[in-house]
């Protein structure tokens, strides 16, 4: 063999050998991130030629696929779509998935670990792949009780079984309808995405456990009477500061009561008629008292700063640690033990607070999937209750069930009352900005000596009321209605 001929062997041999490894990169290494490239039209009319399972609350489907004649196969429709959107989300062709369309997909779609014997099957039969039903926890009652008492304000309801952790309800305004996303025609779904991006209501964001997280108000004071009760400093009968304001330390500026009031003609007056009353000055000075350390530690337990999935994640909540994580300073943490200055919950870990101490001190960790069912029904995934942590001992639980009772009864939530049921509740009322209403909330439980369902409610910016809004006055109302949902069923 000549050298021109060996050498242009060598370089055929070369380009084959490249080619061969080209291939195997890409079909073996790369297969997957190709796969799930969403530019990868391929991926798309794959995964919508499936049958879809179903998102299902209280026996009806409210999200299901149907077939169609196109090359997607299958069309996604949501019934009641606005009510159940901050759940289900979307499963859009252009903008992908969100909610649980997104952290059930694997159930939805039949690519879950749990479901491998169903693929197996549908491979020996030759069937097409077919997704499972994902079954809630949600209480429909409730449901459309916190919808259609939260009404056209903004905000977001919560509620749980205390005993379990399931999610009972789960409100977020404004909505949306997420058939306007589904549609096949992407001129369509476009427009519809651009309108939602561009409304000042964020109807995409789910208020109940993600976006901007509130200042609580005065619903933090429960955690700050726990960290009190806790420590052994105080119970519900000792008599602490109470003053018309209280001056800040290391501060120039004072700490009011609720529109300048006076909290006790003496001075002082009990941890529970401050609780029932709602008393800035008296949680202020007992922040100071009981220390940030001991706040922040008892806020932890409660859940804040914890990562959490129901299975879709939810935001963090945060108590503050001041400049360089180095601690607040006096004044700071008067303000964080009325759940202001920097302190930022959702209303899912405020109603983490109120279950475990409906629940005797044990929390639970919150869930939204109660079962998964194959495509012949047979039982893929069940949920087992399990707990998140204990923050709080059974009497102190019990001491502030007690005092929440009497905010019901005869202090700032009066309002949350049901007839032959006694309820455990607290209200709260926080700044957030200069130019704006305060957030309205109400967190608590019913019945009070049987807890069937924990509620957290926010209304953004005042509400229907404006300045003139209180946890008390508008957040209590709706908190009532969703409770009377469950413990009348």
């Amino acid at each position: 063999m000549n050298v021109p001929i060996r050498r242009v062997a060598i370089v055929m041999l070369a380009m084959f050998l490249v080619l061969m490894a080209a291939t195997t990169w890409i079909q073996y290494v790369q297969a997957s991130s190709l796969n799930n490239d969403p530019r990868n039209v391929r991926t798309l009319y794959r995964e919508y030629g499936n049958n879809r399972g179903s998102i299902v609350v209280g026996g009806e489907e409210i999200a299901l696929s149907t077939p169609v004649e196109d090359v997607f196969g299958y069309q996604r429709s949501y019934t009641n779509g606005e009510l159940y959107a901050p759940l289900t989300g979307y499963y859009s062709v252009v903008y992908g998935r969100s909610a649980l369309e997104r952290s059930a997909n694997g159930y939805l779609n039949g690519s879950s670990d749990s479901l491998w014997w169903s693929r197996v099957q549908n491979l020996i039969s030759g069937e097409d792949p077919q997704g499972s039903s994902v079954e809630l926890t949600i209480d429909p009652a409730a449901q459309q009780a916190a919808w259609d008492a939260l009404g056209n304000q903004r905000g977001a309801v919560v509620a749980l079984d205390p005993a379990t952790g399931a999610v009972l309800a789960m409100v977020s305004k404004p909505s949306y309808d997420p058939n306007l996303l589904a549609g096949h025609t992407s001129a369509d779904v476009t427009d519809a995405w651009n309108t939602l991006q561009s409304d000042e209501g964020d109807p995409l964001v789910n208020r109940a456990i993600a976006g901007n997280t509130y200042p609580p108000g005065s619903t933090f004071k429960l955690v700050t009477a726990a960290a009190a009760l806790e420590n052994g400093t105080v119970d519900a009968d000792t008599l602490i500061d109470a003053p018309d304001q209280l001056q800040l330390p290391q501060s120039s500026s004072v700490l009011r009561n609720f529109g300048g009031s006076t909290c006790s003609g003496s001075g002082t007056m009990t941890l529970a008629d401050a609780l029932r009353i709602s008393c800035n000055t008296a949680f202020g000075q007992l922040g100071i008292d009981v220390g940030d350390d001991a706040l922040a530690e008892q806020a932890e337990k409660f859940g804040f700063g914890s990562e959490l999935s129901i299975p879709m994640r939810v935001t963090p909540s945060r108590f503050p640690t001041g400049p360089e994580g180095k601690g607040l300073d006096g004044a700071q943490t008067a303000l964080s033990s009325i759940g202001q200055f920097e302190v930022a919950v959702t209303p899912l870990q405020m109603a983490m607070v109120s279950a475990a101490i409906a629940n005797d001190g044990e929390l639970m960790t919150p869930y939204l999937i109660q079962q998964v069912r194959t495509p012949d029904l047979d039982v893929a995934f069940e949920a087992s209750p399990s707990e998140f942590s204990t923050p709080i001992s059974s009497e102190t639980a019990t001491a502030l069930s007690e005092m929440m009772v009497g905010v019901v009864r005869d202090g700032t939530g009066t309002a949350a009352q049901i007839s032959g049921v006694q309820v455990a509740g607290k209200t709260g009322t926080a700044e957030n900005r200069e130019d704006a209403p305060p957030h309205a909330w109400f967190t608590g439980f019913a019945p009070a000596d049987d807890p069937q369902v924990v509620v957290a409610v926010v209304i953004e910016n005042g509400g229907d009321a404006g300045s003139e809004a209180t946890g008390g006055r508008l957040a209590a109302p709706i908190a009532r209605s969703v409770m009377e949902a469950v413990v009348s069923r």
